[in-house]
């Protein structure tokens, strides 16, 4: 008896690890940014650590909100383009079947034999076949408002923790230097993390959210220092 070959995907994984990495890189970024920006203007602990508690609570509400809103508008979206398809099937069968089969003409099979899959698929599910090969989309694909908006928002929540606990830990005269190197290691783990749970490759991804991360740290502690001296 031949073993059974079994395939495990990572593409599965895509709908939350966007939304997981992308929570968690800008609850860090957005944080230690704000809580340099506020050290270099030679703040004290209390309100280095105000400022990124309040960066906290409002970037996870944001993140939150902002996720579920954007994501169930795609829903809406999908949805309408189901029924639209659903009527069309029973409406226009014939030129459904046929719309179909051209799908699969494009990718290499002959004219007779992609009606016959057309025919096949239709008969399993019609509005699957076509949601899958004529919409693009599958139930993998398929969009969740409500577990995007709660992956940011306790995503987001880490990583913004992480450079609000090292600004605990740390005199507000360092709180410059600890936060940044702190935060830019996180974000090395996060960026190899989330390259390795998606499959890409490791060094790519930690190499593009550090320097994105460092710039905006850089960016947020000049604004600070200026502001500081302004004051």
């Amino acid at each position: 008896m031949r073993p059974v070959h079994v395939e495990k995907h990572l593409i599965s994984r895509i709908g939350w690890l966007r939304a997981a990495v992308l929570g968690a890189n800008d609850g860090l970024v957005s944080t230690a940014s704000l809580i340099v920006g506020v050290a270099a203007t030679s703040a004290g602990t209390g309100q280095i650590l105000l400022a990124g508690s309040a960066g906290l609570v409002a970037g996870a509400m944001s993140m939150a909100a902002g996720e579920y809103v954007s994501v169930s508008s795609q829903a809406d979206t999908e949805r309408a383009e189901l029924d639209r398809e659903r009527r069309e099937l029973a409406d226009e069968p014939a030129a459904e079947r046929e719309e179909l089969a051209r799908i699969y003409v494009d990718r290499g099979l002959e004219h007779a034999l992609a009606l016959q899959v057309a025919d096949q698929l239709t008969a399993l599910d019609a509005l699957g076949a076509h949601a899958k090969d004529e919409l693009g989309i599958s139930e993998i694909t398929s969009v969740r408002p409500v577990q995007a908006a709660m992956t940011s928002a306790a995503t987001f929540s880490a990583g913004a923790a992480l450079p609000l606990l090292v600004a605990a830990a740390s005199a507000a005269s360092i709180a410059v230097y600890t936060v940044s190197a702190a935060s830019l290691a996180f974000l090395a783990v996060l960026g190899a993390l989330g390259a390795k749970t998606g499959g890409a490759p490791i060094a790519r991804a930690t190499m593009r959210v550090t320097f994105w991360g460092a710039l905006a740290m850089t960016v947020t502690a000049g604004i600070g220092n200026v502001v500081g001296r302004a004051v």
